[in-house]
């Protein structure tokens, strides 16, 4: 009897460490696929990136496939590997079409990000490379991406904006139009003679070779406010140069408004003492 169970003992083992040694091969082989595997997608998107470089495709329509066609690459390696393990692959993709239906519910959101992304590439409102304003964030399009709009601010943060809530909400597009009109209210003392003080905007503005003379400046007195006299000015300008005009604008009309004696208002409040 101990000899018949010893034997019995011998023959488990043998399979445990036979099947041990099957599954160990399989493992490796799995983990052998995925790594090369990860490796072919790399040197396939590397390719592809090339190849639509060439073909001068637009940049936002190229992201936008390349995350496509990087996230379908990773779905078939990981196929792959499952059916390397001795999963039946037939039953795997049942698996995962039985689970559809709970997978679509919970990423409906992302489903609405991906129609979103297609919308966009369609319409353009924006491109890589555009700087927009949506959802209280400005910043420089960086990336669009499958489910979302990547955006890279003037301090150098990245935000992720999902594609559903920019194709059906507000996106204001700074750098879509070749030209942008530069507005200042500058206020002086009540007193100073307007035209004298225009002249001088005037002649700052004119200076500068980057404001264009087409469409003509606009130089105006705005309002009288409590303790200014604001005077409203337009220029137009090409819209890469709008934030350095404005800037330098900002800086030669204070220097020139010194040097003519033109004064800058401050509030004041006058108190009359009761008799």
């Amino acid at each position: 009897m101990e000899e018949l169970l010893n034997a019995d003992m011998s023959k488990v083992l043998a399979y445990l460490l036979k099947a041990g040694a099957e599954l160990g091969g399989k493992l490796l082989f799995a983990l052998a696929i995925f790594v090369v595997g990860r490796m072919a997608i790399k040197i396939a998107n590397r390719l592809l990136n090339q190849i639509f470089e060439k073909r001068k495709l637009d940049l936002s329509v190229r992201t936008f496939l390349m995350s496509v066609i990087n996230i379908s690459l990773m779905i078939l390696l990981i196929i792959t590997v499952v059916g390397t393990l001795g999963v039946s692959v037939t039953s795997f993709a049942a698996l995962l079409a039985s689970a559809g239906v709970a997978i679509g519910m919970a990423l409906s959101g992302n489903l609405q990000n991906f129609a979103g992304g297609l919308v966009i590439l369609m319409i353009k409102p924006y491109k890589v490379g555009d700087v927009i304003e949506s959802q209280d964030v400005t910043g420089t399009v960086a990336e669009i991406q499958i489910f979302h709009t990547i955006l890279r601010t003037f301090d150098n943060k990245v935000i992720y904006i999902p594609n559903g809530t920019l194709s059906s909400g507000v996106v204001t597009n700074y750098t879509h139009q070749t030209t942008r009109r530069v507005d200042w209210v500058l206020g002086v003392d009540y007193g100073e003679d307007f035209e004298n003080t225009k002249r001088v905007i005037e002649r700052v503005l004119a200076n500068d070779s980057r404001i264009l003379q087409n469409p003509e400046k606009f130089i105006a007195l705005h309002e009288f406010a409590a303790s200014s006299v604001n005077i409203v000015v337009r220029a137009w300008v090409n819209s890469p140069d709008y934030w350095d005009v404005y800037f330098d604008i900002n800086k030669a009309i204070y220097a020139e408004f010194n040097k003519e004696g033109i004064n800058f208002p401050f509030p004041q409040l006058t108190v009359h003492q009761a008799k």
